[in-house]
């Protein structure tokens, strides 16, 4: 898989795909954006009369529930029903799952849409699989790997291939864990760049939909490097967005190959 992820980086910027977001307030300027520079279109849509359309024309829907409300709780279970009919991908991104009843209750539903990823941070997967996590807010209060057993639950459970955000990034499907060790502290400085992950894991679904699981890692791994090599060109956290859309954009194969660090282990 190592040798592929840039090919995967290269087919995204070909099929430019387009992806429906239903995200949150916070971050759908800076999710757009990341999509654009990566290759792909974004397209942000809620409005009831139109999700089921624009589910239909899109490569993958991405249902973040950031900042719920009544109406857009409805739109994700309208978009995460049609995708699930039409057999399209949909990425789920459960934001501060255990924080309160409404999220519990939203994202618990929306898991009988069965998704086809699942990315969170260690607290929201572990909340997710209701294996007693706890959220500070929308911040994980625990490290990747403690998750691991509540993302091979969720696996086992509703299919999905689960991405568990942190330090270490960590990829779960049926058959394989895949670690990944790019990024950077100050990335968690940045809001929403968990949500940008998620987004871009919808992009690269869309472009490879027969390959979830290494789409997934394509999509961690040009995040992490891309914010790695940003970093280095930043004196805080608002230089640090404007570098890595630039690289998220000009990032090139020998950057790429030269900074990944990923680890795959077959099951």
């Amino acid at each position: 898989m190592r040798e592929s992820l840039w090919k995967s980086v290269l087919q995204l910027r070909q099929k430019s795909p387009l992806v429906h977001n239903i995200t949150n307030y916070v971050v759908m300027n800076n999710t757009a954006n990341a999509l654009l520079a990566a290759g792909a279109s974004p397209i942000m849509a809620h409005a009831h009369a139109e999700i089921e359309e624009m589910v239909s024309i899109c490569g993958a829907t991405v249902i973040n529930i950031g900042t719920l409300d009544e109406y857009w709780i409805e739109s994700m279970y309208k978009a995460a029903a049609k995708a699930q009919q039409l057999g399209k991908s949909w990425v789920l991104d459960p934001v501060g799952a255990g924080a309160s009843n409404l999220r519990n209750t939203t994202v618990a539903e929306l898991l009988k849409y069965r998704p086809t990823v699942i990315r969170g941070n260690a607290s929201e997967i572990m909340a997710l699989a209701n294996a007693g996590g706890q959220t500070k807010g929308v911040d994980s209060t625990h490290q990747s790997v403690e998750a691991i057993a509540s993302a091979k639950w969720l696996n086992e459970n509703t299919g999905a291939v689960v991405c568990i955000s942190g330090a270490t990034d960590v990829i779960i499907s049926a058959n394989q864990k895949i670690l990944i060790d790019n990024g950077h502290v100050m990335m968690t400085k940045v809001t929403g760049l968990g949500c940008t992950a998620t987004a871009l894991i919808g992009a690269f679904v869309a472009s490879e939909p027969d390959n979830i699981t290494e789409a997934t890692t394509a999509a961690m791994a040009l995040l992490g490097i891309a914010g790695g090599i940003a970093v280095q060109q930043s004196e805080g956290p608002g230089s640090l967005q404007m570098h890595l859309l630039d690289k998220l954009y000009n990032i090139t194969e020998d950057e790429f190959n030269t900074h990944l660090k990923v680890t795959i282990k077959n099951d």
